[in-house]
């Protein structure tokens, strides 16, 4: 799966506060492209260049559905005004720290909020080397 770690480990899935990795996975949640792979294509990117494991994560259907072909910068956001009114938009988190916790569950960079589209091979470097201690973090810890 993307993230042995994240089904092993129970994170949250991505935007929620109430569905495991794990629920997601056994009952089938979506795989969402953190960049949008329509807004890829229409930048000329081949199928093997958006349909990257760097740019899934798993979430619940409804909150893929509301983000639909948004870029990152805008439903990132919108997600950081959820947090500060209250209002959920996006899923169940309506906090600043529990937004940065599941970013940090699921190797999202820092950097998301202000990543527009040119920055999408950035964003797969940084995702990667974070993927990346996650994975060897949990093989530390068996």
């Amino acid at each position: 799966m993307f993230l042995a770690a994240q089904i092993v480990g129970g994170d949250r899935g991505f935007l929620s506060k109430d569905i495991t990795v794990r629920e997601l996975v056994e009952h089938r949640g979506d795989v969402h492209h953190v960049f949008p792979k329509d807004l890829l294509k229409r930048q000329g990117l081949s199928r093997t260049q958006y349909n990257q494991i760097a740019n899934y994560v798993y979430m619940q259907s409804e909150i893929n559905i509301q983000i639909g072909n948004k870029p990152p910068m805008d439903y990132f956001g919108q997600l950081l005004q959820q947090c500060q009114t209250g209002e959920g938009r996006y899923g169940s988190i309506t906090e600043q720290k529990l937004l940065a916790q599941n970013l940090k569950a699921h190797c999202i960079p820092e950097g998301i909020f202000t990543m527009g589209l040119e920055d999408y091979p950035a964003f797969l470097v940084e995702r990667r080397r974070l993927m990346a201690e996650k994975v060897r973090g949990w093989y530390g810890g068996l």
